[in-house]
């Protein structure tokens, strides 16, 4: 557990615990880059990545949880502000097969969390952000990104992710309802 937030993920390595997922994707690439690098060799690349990966991070996650929870007319404004992540997104994989190229990398990890959260998001908010038509490249990679046998492996049924944002939506809207 993160000894700071008493939060996960933390990735405890030579008994030093890392924490927060961007740092440690950061970690195991600097650690144990001998085979498959996530990060670009290029230094402008390297920045543009983590800039990337910093923008999925803060705007892109904030306003697909804002779009699931919101109702009413801030429904249909939270929905068009995570669109509006979403098409920048969409121009970051365009003519590419992932985000670094030919081969899954960091920015692919970062953004790896659309393929299984926001269908579930999408689910328990009654809407939906991306679909093949209005996104192609992005849809495109989320299909390619999920038959990858390492990444395919890992994700755990789609009802699990629907139950947690459900249960989480319940939630907020308890402590709301609590307030009046």
């Amino acid at each position: 557990m993160n000894p700071i937030h008493k939060k996960v993920p933390v990735l405890i390595h030579e008994d030093k615990p890392i924490v927060e997922s961007l740092l440690i994707l950061e970690y195991i690439d600097e650690v144990w880059n001998t085979t498959h690098p996530l990060m670009p060799e290029d230094t402008y690349d390297r920045s543009m990545a983590r800039f990337w990966a910093k923008f999925v991070d803060e705007k892109v996650v904030v306003t697909a949880f804002e779009a699931m929870k919101s109702e009413g007319e801030e429904k249909e404004v939270a929905i068009v502000a995570a669109k509006e992540t979403l098409e920048l997104l969409e121009k970051q994989i365009e003519g590419k097969k992932f985000f670094g190229g030919d081969e899954i990398g960091y920015l692919d990890l970062v953004v790896g969390w659309i393929c299984l959260w926001l269908p579930a998001i999408e689910q328990v908010g009654g809407m939906k952000l991306l679909d093949s038509s209005t996104f192609p490249s992005l849809y495109q990679w989320t299909q390619c990104f999920v038959h990858v046998p390492a990444i395919h492996e890992c994700l755990p049924p789609r009802e699990k992710a629907v139950d947690y944002f459900q249960t989480g939506l319940n939630y907020l809207r308890s402590l709301d309802a609590s307030k009046k």
